[in-house]
């Protein structure tokens, strides 16, 4: 049990951050009109409301719901910082909003809090390895954005186990993350194979593995990528575990912002979308000043928001966004390409880009034409 509560230790999620409701950024004005008629008058208010973006930019920083306890998406190293994939996107956002990718407040989420925090104004965008879902779009007052990670739910045992498919675990225990999609697709999976798993679902992820290592679950069941982060740091070592092959459902994960503020939405979105960009273009943190300084490619000129020639001189592209014309520039050169984030933190892990490719190395990453 000692290794268990060193694993725990290295998985514990950190104490819920939520800073305070934002103060009151709305300002009123009323205008009263009195008509003649039976001396009657008739009172219009108008409000008039800041924007999230505005909000953000006047603050200085980014608070983004994030987690600290998932390796290759979101841990604290050494010194309290977070690292990993999920991290870099929530700096992507303030590289691009405020031109400053350490301009963030991670504010570290249990799985049950997430949308609650995003409903209540605790957090400004949420990039936690969180699945896009019609439920979720319609129910939880969350837009979804670009997908940062195309993800499938699988299973893992222990490598003793005998097991090499899940069509082998009739009647097996599984246990999953309670509140997650994973829950609902485990039952959906045993329903469909007949298979008559029991699904037990627990809170926080050091109680599975509490139960795992206890011989309570004949199989842990949630996304590829997570199963793979929490198998690098399994206290028997990784080859103690095996994850199945079988990848039973769809799991886009992506950012979220609150409904009902679009322009919000979209800057998140092109920010998420300039790494994709960027990887396309071949443009690196590393050569991004080299190749803006000496390029004639005029598409590659506007992306990083340099001067393009016009016919009555030259002009530099501003789409409209509310962004700086340079946010592009600013998120590779600050945190990199797609491929480097990708690189950096999850290809150590053993991921393979698979569907997380470039569309013209066959996979589902696409940008739209930044023009």
């Amino acid at each position: 049990m000692k290794k268990a509560t060193l694993f725990v230790s290295a998985l514990a999620v950190g104490a819920l951050v939520l800073s305070g409701c934002a103060a009151d950024d709305s300002s009123e004005s009323t205008a009263a009109t009195t008509t003649n008629n039976n001396s009657s008058s008739t009172t219009e208010t108008a409000v008039e409301t800041v924007s999230m973006l505005e909000a953000v930019q006047a603050a200085g920083t980014v608070r983004c719901g994030t987690r600290d306890a998932l390796p290759g998406f979101a841990v604290l190293d050494d010194s309290g910082e977070h690292v990993g994939f999920d991290s870099d996107f929530c700096r992507v956002i303030a590289a691009a909003v405020l031109g400053d990718a350490s301009a963030v407040d991670m504010v570290d989420l249990e799985t049950a809090d997430r949308f609650t925090a995003l409903q209540n104004g605790s957090i400004d965008v949420l990039v936690r390895n969180t699945t896009w879902t019609a439920t979720r779009d319609g129910s939880e007052a969350a837009t979804f954005l670009q997908p940062t990670f195309y993800d499938g739910q699988g299973m893992m045992v222990a490598s003793d186990s005998g097991y090499s498919s899940i069509n082998q675990m009739n009647g097996a225990v599984v246990c999953v993350a309670k509140g997650t999609t994973t829950e609902g697709n485990a039952a959906l999976e045993s329903s469909r194979l007949g298979l008559g798993w029991e699904v037990r679902a627990f809170d926080e992820v050091d109680l599975i593995l509490e139960a795992f290592l206890a011989g309570q679950c004949d199989g842990w069941s949630s996304d590829v990528s997570q199963l793979t982060g929490l198998r690098s740091a399994y206290p028997d070592g990784a080859a103690a575990l095996t994850i199945l092959p079988e990848v039973f459902s769809k799991e886009p994960l992506g950012p979220a912002v609150l409904d009902g503020d679009t322009h919000w939405a979209q800057v998140v979105n092109w920010a998420i979308l300039a790494t994709i960009q960027a990887e396309e273009f071949g443009i690196t943190s590393a050569n991004v000043d080299s190749i803006r300084s000496s390029t004639t490619d005029v598409g590659i000129l506007r992306f990083l928001g340099a001067e393009v020639p016009t016919s009555d001189g030259s002009a530099v592209l501003d789409p409209g966004l509310g962004l700086p014309t340079d946010f592009a520039y600013q998120v590779v050169k600050q945190v990199g390409n797609y491929g480097e984030i990708f690189a950096r933190h999850l290809s150590p892990l053993g991921l393979e880009r698979g569907v997380n490719s470039l569309w013209t190395d066959g996979g589902l990453m696409y940008a739209p034409p930044y023009r």
